[in-house]
């Protein structure tokens, strides 16, 4: 089913980049069937590398390559004076927006009537075919219009439809969560520095075992708190470790996602 579309990039900065190489490196897609458009002169070079049409303008794309399917991969505060010069030669394809916090509704009606727009909250590790999207359709979007959109990313993605008042929650949770495990790495490597470990080995080894707890959870499908219980043995320090981090650690996060959700809404004008 992929490998017969054409995919349009309007924006190939990290996540929209991110999206076009992970189905291009992992064969769903042809590389031919694939444009983007970015004022980027280095990144339209990678992705000629690549084997993709690239353009430094989104409606020479549109008009020249003609894809069925259209991400739009900006960020939110640019959204409207990208998407609204391009609103007639956006007309009869299926939209995909990825930028945080901007509403369906506010999509369509930069489009106008009859515009069949998918929202998806992404995150960045889809592009080593590891990551999650969140989806949910527009008033005028068919459920095969979401349902290919769906399937486009969970090629390389843990991909899940939802509702819209969901999708932001997971803009948040899914986005940003990728960076909150990135300083969870560095903090703890740093703690190991200070106890003696030598920097560089020490950041490897709990980036080798990091990925080693995700894929013994994903493929045993063993809840958290039952692989803790695993490893923690009754007076163990393990379990006198975690006791010290949980309460913190808990507050600190739904403190991190609360400040993100405020600023979800600020970039998206309300």
């Amino acid at each position: 089913m992929a490998e017969q579309l054409t995919l349009g990039f309007v924006g190939a900065g990290a996540m929209g980049g991110a999206i076009a190489r992970g189905l291009v490196e992992c064969g769903a897609v042809d590389a031919s069937s694939v444009a983007v458009s970015d004022l980027s002169e280095g990144i339209r070079t990678s992705f000629v590398q690549l084997g993709c049409a690239a353009y430094d303008d989104a409606a020479a794309m549109l008009a020249e390559f003609d894809p069925k399917v259209v991400f739009i991969a900006v960020k939110p505060q640019v959204l409207a004076a990208v998407v609204s010069p391009l609103a007639q030669a956006l007309s009869g394809r299926l939209v995909v927006s990825i930028a945080a916090g901007v509403k369906v509704a506010t999509i369509e009606g930069l489009l106008g009537t009859g515009a069949r727009v998918v929202r998806c909250m992404p995150n960045m590790p889809m592009q080593v075919r590891s990551g999650a999207a969140a989806i949910c359709g527009g008033a005028c979007a068919t459920a095969a219009d979401v349902e290919l959109v769906r399937s486009l990313f969970e090629i390389i993605s843990v991909a899940r439809v939802m509702r819209e008042d969901q999708v932001d929650v997971a803009g948040i949770v899914f986005g940003s969560s990728p960076a909150f495990f990135a300083l969870f790495v560095d903090q703890l490597a740093r703690a190991g520095v200070e106890a003696g470990l030598p920097a560089a080995d020490c950041r490897e080894m709990i980036e080798a075992t990091m990925k080693g707890v995700a894929t013994q959870l994903l493929e045993s499908g063993m809840h958290p708190r039952e692989y803790m219980e695993k490893i923690s043995s009754p007076g163990g320090t393990t379990i006198v470790a975690t006791r010290q981090l949980e309460g913190r650690t808990f507050e600190a996060i739904c403190d991190a996602v609360d400040a993100a959700r405020a600023r979800t809404r600020e970039l998206a004008g309300e």
